[in-house]
């Protein structure tokens, strides 16, 4: 399936086994261990080798815009640092716009944000640069929508 929306995006007619050598590669950038092919979908599969297969599917198919809800959540410090290199990597080499969902600022260290926004209620009611998230870290959410408190 990801082989027959691979050759719609990019206009080409990968045989299987050109296509695994563009899968390879892509894994290569995620330190995905090639035995992953050989299992069934999700099968047996960790949190954190969801989520880079996840990343494989961006890598393969390299959309124009992401939405990624929570990517960070449930990942170890070293599966976190290889997702946000995958999500760096098409943003800066690939010209991908990346929506990220987020409820934690840990990611912020290996991702720089054009943009950040808060929302509540499901409208955003604070925007600003990298340094909001941070405030929001410090302060918490409340403080932060008090617009006494001058953010």
């Amino acid at each position: 399936y990801l082989r027959m929306l691979y050759n719609k995006r990019h206009n080409e007619k990968l045989s299987p086994v050109a296509f695994r050598k563009v899968l390879k590669e892509k894994m290569e950038l995620l330190k995905m261990s090639g035995d992953l092919m050989n299992r069934y979908l999700n099968e047996g599969f960790s949190g954190g080798e969801k989520k880079r297969m996840e990343m494989l599917q961006m890598l393969v198919l390299e959309p124009k815009l992401a939405v990624l809800d929570e990517t960070d959540s449930g990942l170890d410090i070293d599966a976190l640092k290889i997702v946000t290199k995958a999500i760096e990597y098409l943003h800066k080499e690939k010209s991908m716009s990346v929506f990220l969902i987020t409820h934690y600022s840990r990611v912020l260290k290996y991702l720089e944000p054009d943009t950040v926004h808060v929302m509540k209620d499901g409208q955003i009611v604070k925007s600003g640069g990298k340094d909001l998230a941070h405030q929001i870290e410090e302060h918490g959410y409340d403080y932060i929508l008090d617009s006494n408190n001058g953010f």
